[in-house]
């Protein structure tokens, strides 16, 4: 959860003010926890509620009832409404600001990168890749449930999960070019042409692609900076896989949980207390 946060709150001065290149502050003057560190938290949150609740009891076949399926859905909601409607000025897109301030619990049928940016938790807290196809369907059908958003919020998890139970980069990468994405791009190319994206398909692979090409979890946050774009939830998306797989800087950790205010530091204190970050 917190390499997602950090990712979030160090783009955040960079989204409509993008730098292409790698030289940058963290933690520029204008930085702020925008609405992918809220819905971060609020995902883990709804799931961490779940589990206490015994809903993620998956069977053999690593499947839920439809009756818990329903049950983990309304929760998620009630948590992202819940811990996401104090803040209408984070940075909500137009259909999921509607979305978010109604009474609805369905999709709208949004392939944004929202579905992407707040999905770590299920890559964290899963037990098998079976296990984060279902979570990652059920939390992002709430409000994304088309296909692209489906994909993209899965391929992040499915690549949280893999950098976390010690799959090496090469095996990551072959996973997400055979199954998600063919990317045919490196991170050069990109800050020569990419444009803002706030579809899943436009942003997602653009951010795993920061991470293959990182060599630790800072580098592949200036990867995430330089390309231009989206900068927060394309930094968000892939500092959760890289700290998965790198694990995160203490200072880092620190001045970014300093950046929560009570009632997120609450959530994301229990979050971590039982799916701890590896600190380097």
């Amino acid at each position: 959860m917190i390499g997602a946060i950090i990712g979030d709150i160090i783009g955040s001065p960079f989204e409509f003010n993008n730098y292409r290149a790698k030289d940058f502050d963290f933690f520029a003057p204008g930085c702020y926890v925008t609405d992918d560190s809220i819905m971060t938290i609020a995902i883990g949150g709804g799931l961490l509620d779940c589990k206490e609740k015994g809903l993620l009891a998956f069977d053999k076949y690593h499947q839920l009832t439809w009756k818990q399926e329903e049950e983990i859905a309304e929760i998620v909601v009630k948590f992202m409404k819940m811990i996401g409607r104090p803040y209408d000025d984070c940075g909500y897109g137009s259909h999921f600001y509607q979305w978010m301030y109604s009474d609805d619990e369905i999709g709208y049928n949004s392939c944004g990168n929202g579905s992407a940016m707040r999905i770590s938790s299920v890559g964290e807290m899963a037990n098998d890749i079976g296990e984060v196809k279902v979570l990652s369907r059920i939390v992002t059908m709430v409000s994304h449930n088309h296909i692209e958003g489906l994909k993209g919020a899965e391929a992040t998890a499915v690549a949280v999960f893999m950098a976390k139970h010690g799959a090496s980069m090469d095996d990551i990468e072959r996973v997400i070019n055979d199954e998600y994405y063919p990317i045919g791009f490196t991170i050069d190319k990109l800050r020569e042409t990419y444009k803002f994206d706030g579809t899943c398909q436009g942003t997602v692979p653009q951010a795993l692609q920061c991470f293959f090409e990182s060599t630790d979890y800072v580098d592949c946050i200036r990867n995430c900076i330089s390309i231009g774009g989206d900068s927060d939830t394309i930094a968000a998306i892939a500092g959760g896989v890289a700290a998965a797989y790198y694990g995160v800087p203490s200072e880092l950790k620190e001045a970014t949980e300093a950046c929560l205010d009570e009632r997120l530091r609450k959530i994301y204190d229990e979050f971590e207390r039982r799916y701890p970050t590896k600190v380097v």
